[in-house]
């Protein structure tokens, strides 16, 4: 039986995990934390997973929550106008809104609810669960105990193992300045009060505020997400340590930015005293085989090896898809060794879809251009154009034919709307 190590519980290390527990493999996970302490600990991320990603849970199935979950059947853009990039003004109004309907419903687990219960399943299928930090040392000793390690820990030590690819990363320091906020009771929409959507809302020159159901530790609630503009009035949330201010700072710049949200806030309050999160991060792709000091070989999985900002609402469903990507290769390998040419091959295996995620979301931490825009005001008044581009959140491969080129773009609404594009 071949003995694989996962060192990092989160959504692709656990999902690997038990993938590879359910096809006989002996499996160490490692952990620096309990089910426990993730249960009752910080948010972690404001993860929504779309068809493809939730499909690879299924496959394994893992999908515990689903039919506890809301069921986000759309995704909607909004603009805000001028005004609502001027100082002390708090009068914006939309300039663009639309929903696009998904094709396959998405969801949202609060990470401390899955994780947790991933991590308990695994242990209770008979899976070796080691609780501490891992260090470099510790990863060269285990080398030699495992045929296979795979880093899916994303932060700390173990990272710096892992070089950075200047090829493929466009960022040597971070876009954004990120601050979340998990609540109850937040109003539904009044044009569409029935159904769940995820809302992107675009305040140019400022930042972006996303919203989301989710299903938490104390049931279904909504994420409330900003992203800001480094430097910018929406970089406020350093150093806010308590929850009640994140929240309330939260609200004050949903009022002056996006009123028409803000609208939604009078009953809301935080899920938990964890339910708040801010920080700030570097987009970078990393190289994937990293080399111990005793000659072992670890390899890289998901936000070890590409860690985009999370304007595009990706994170997660990388993660899935890079676990599924490397199940699908440790299978396929069978009882050869895994050497540097195959972690290589595995990680381009993944690249393959990767790669568009980096694009999309590195279009979207830029200024947009006007055939971008033309495109997300053009969806306003049509639905297919509105459809086709709340679906390349699912596969964002799809924005590769209409959304980066202008010619491209152009040609894409002249055959929805019928006109003739000159030559």
């Amino acid at each position: 039986m071949r003995k694989i190590l996962v060192v990092g519980a989160g959504q692709s290390g656990l999902q690997l995990a038990l993938g590879l527990q359910s096809h006989g493999y002996e499996v160490t996970l490692m952990s620096n934390r309990t089910a426990d302490e993730i249960r009752t600990g910080r948010v972690m991320s404001t993860q929504c997973m779309f068809h493809t990603a939730l499909q690879h849970e299924r496959d394994l199935k893992l999908n515990f929550w689903e039919s506890q979950a809301p069921k986000i059947e759309g995704l909607g853009i909004s603009v805000a106008g001028p005004p609502a990039a001027e100082p002390l003004s708090n009068t914006a109004q939309r300039v663009v809104d639309w929903v696009g309907e998904l094709d396959g419903y998405a969801q949202s687990v609060d990470q401390r609810v899955k994780m947790a219960g991933w991590m308990d399943t695994f242990a209770q299928r008979g899976g070796q669960l080691v609780i501490h930090g891992a260090a470099v040392s510790d990863l060269d000793y285990f080398s030699r105990l495992y045929d296979l390690v795979l880093v899916s820990a994303g932060k700390g030590e173990l990272v710096s193992m892992f070089g950075r690819d200047s090829s493929r990363s466009a960022f040597t320091e971070p876009q954004r300045a990120l601050a979340v906020a998990y609540v109850h009771g937040l109003a539904p929409r009044p044009e569409h009060p029935d159904t769940y959507a995820v809302r992107c809302n675009l305040v140019p020159g400022v930042g972006e505020l996303f919203m989301m159901p989710t299903l938490t530790t104390s049931g279904p609630a909504d994420i409330l997400f900003w992203e800001g503009l480094p430097g910018g009035p929406l970089d406020a949330f350093d150093g806010v340590k308590d929850p009640a201010k994140h929240l309330s700072l939260t609200l004050d710049l949903m009022e002056r930015f996006t009123p028409w949200e803000h609208a939604r806030t009078a009953g809301v309050e935080l899920t938990d005293a964890g339910g708040t999160l801010s920080g700030r991060y570097t987009p970078i792709v990393r190289n994937p085989v990293a080399h111990l000091p005793g000659g072992g070989l670890a390899l890289g999985v998901a936000d070890v090896v590409v860690a985009n900002d999370p304007i595009t609402g990706q994170g997660s469903n990388s993660a899935s898809k890079c676990a599924a990507a490397y199940l699908d290769a440790i299978l396929e390998h069978g009882e050869k060794e895994f050497d540097e040419t195959w972690m290589r091959s595995a990680f381009d295996r993944y690249w393959e879809t990767a790669q568009h995620v980096t694009k999309f979301t590195n279009a979207m931490l830029g200024v947009p251009p006007e055939h971008v825009l033309n495109l997300i005001g053009a969806a306003g008044a049509l639905p297919p154009v509105a459809n086709r581009i709340a679906n390349g959140f699912n596969d964002p491969a799809d924005f590769e034919h209409f959304f980066y080129d202008p010619a491209n773009a152009e040609a894409y609404l002249a055959s929805v709307t019928g006109a003739t594009v000159d030559a």
